[in-house]
């Protein structure tokens, strides 16, 4: 075989490679340049006019970061607060306290960032259905659950969005652990 076409086959395939590697990076992304705070995940550049390349192409594909920073902050769970994925077939509690902001919103999602179908069509828990700001707590479980519940679906994996609606910090990004709800499985 002559040599150019060695070179030619070898840049194809390498661009083949290179591009489908880039697109599954992206689908499988989250947030871009990314920071983990307990099980939460939240990009340190989304929502600014710094957003790289790649926090661009998630957002564009995803969807999920419509706002600005002082706007919005997004925060992303796949894995509970053991650092195991979350399972449509569990049960989980997912626990919090205050959150400083004037407004949140938890949703639950499959893995490509869709909404997950159930037959309640109850996709999303506000913080104005939270009775007691202070303490609350939501059931996220493939069967209906007594007060603020969530249901799965009963699909293998999920993923939850916590959308923090004008933050006190201006969107700087300056939760910890302790003020983001923790997720616990307590049973399969």
């Amino acid at each position: 075989m002559k040599p150019w076409i060695r070179y030619a086959v070898c840049g194809v395939l390498g661009l083949a490679m290179g591009a489908g590697a880039a697109i599954q990076h992206v689908r499988t992304g989250v947030f871009g340049a990314s920071r983990a705070i307990g099980p939460w995940t939240t990009g340190s550049d989304f929502g600014t006019a710094r957003a790289s390349a790649y926090t661009r192409a998630v957002v564009s594909l995803r969807g999920l970061l419509a706002l600005p920073a002082h706007e919005a902050r997004y925060y992303n769970a796949a894995v509970d607060s053991t650092n195991e994925p979350l399972d449509g077939r569990c049960r989980y509690r997912v626990s919090g306290g205050v959150i400083p902001a004037k407004w949140w919103s938890l949703t639950l999602y499959d893995h490509p960032g869709y909404l997950v179908a159930n037959q309640a069509n109850r996709f999303s828990v506000a913080s104005a259905a939270v009775p007691n700001p202070a303490a609350w707590d939501v059931i996220v479980a493939p069967a209906e659950q007594a007060g603020l519940w969530l249901p799965t679906g009963r699909i293998e994996r999920f993923e939850l969005t916590l959308r923090i609606y004008l933050p006190d910090d201006g969107g700087l990004g300056t939760m910890t652990r302790d003020r983001l709800p923790a997720i616990v499985k307590e049973g399969c």
